[in-house]
């Protein structure tokens, strides 16, 4: 029973909590006064915008109280049939939970007919603000840049192709012989021959060539000896022809 009890009261905190976190608060008089005498309460309450649920806060002193009263008693400042109990103790707090018009005074003799008297007009619940929130236009599509001509192709020099250098093929030089040839000595035989005669080879020098008749002998060219060498072949020469003429004396 207790825990429904204890549900029961923080469910009635929490809505009342929540219509306090909605509602709007004023202190009747403003805060450079009010609920006495001094203050004009009809151009504050004139200068304010009071929506259902908003909460009007009286402050007041110890001689004074809050009293809610029709129409024609307001105007009377007539107390005698108070729409509810006064608010007494120096502060109350009252909720506008209708829309419409209410009226104040403080019952205490005389106070009413010097101004302390207030009237609320009370208009139904202040719009919630929408949550949807409008979408800003969307942005115009960017102008694209010019397009700029295509640029034109770039000639390119055609590449020419070079002919292969014809290669010249020079003869090489001979080479020049070591040794320069020099003619053999010729030989004249001492009686005209009436036969040419093979003369004997010597297998060191190269064959000879058979000469004419009544011709001289010609050898053919050879590389220069040395001078030993031209000796031994000089020598040679010489014993040929001797035995030549010699076997041509004994043909004979």
């Amino acid at each position: 029973m207790k825990m429904i009890k204890t549900v029961v009261c923080l469910a009635t905190i929490a809505i009342f909590s929540m219509n306090m976190a909605k509602a709007a608060n004023y202190t009747v008089g403003g805060t450079n006064g009010g609920w006495d005498q001094a203050t004009d309460l009809a151009t504050w309450a004139s200068s304010q915008t009071f929506f259902t649920g908003d909460n009007l806060i009286f402050t007041y002193a110890i001689n004074h109280d809050v009293t809610e009263v029709s129409k024609g008693d307001f105007a009377s400042c007539s107390a005698s049939n108070p729409l509810e109990p006064s608010h007494t103790g120096g502060s109350a707090v009252i909720t506008l939970t209708s829309a419409g018009r209410r009226y104040f005074i403080c019952s205490t003799a005389g106070h009413c007919v010097s101004g302390m008297k207030v009237e609320i007009n009370t208009l139904a619940s202040a719009p919630s603000p929408s949550t949807t929130t409008s979408l800003p236009p969307p942005p115009e599509p960017a102008t694209p840049p010019p397009s700029l001509p295509p640029s034109p192709p770039t000639a390119t020099p055609p590449i020419q192709s070079q002919s292969p250098t014809p290669s010249v093929h020079r003869p090489a030089p001979s080479p020049s012989p070591k040794h320069p040839h020099s003619p053999a000595p010729k030989v004249s035989p001492s009686s005209p021959l009436s036969k040419a005669a093979t003369p004997v080879s010597n297998p060191a020098m190269p064959p000879t060539s058979t000469p004419s008749r009544g011709g001289s002998l010609l050898l053919p060219p050879a590389h220069a000896p040395s001078s030993a060498a031209r000796s031994n072949v000089m020598g040679a020469v010489t014993a040929a022809c001797s035995a030549f003429v010699m076997m041509m004396f004994l043909n004979l």
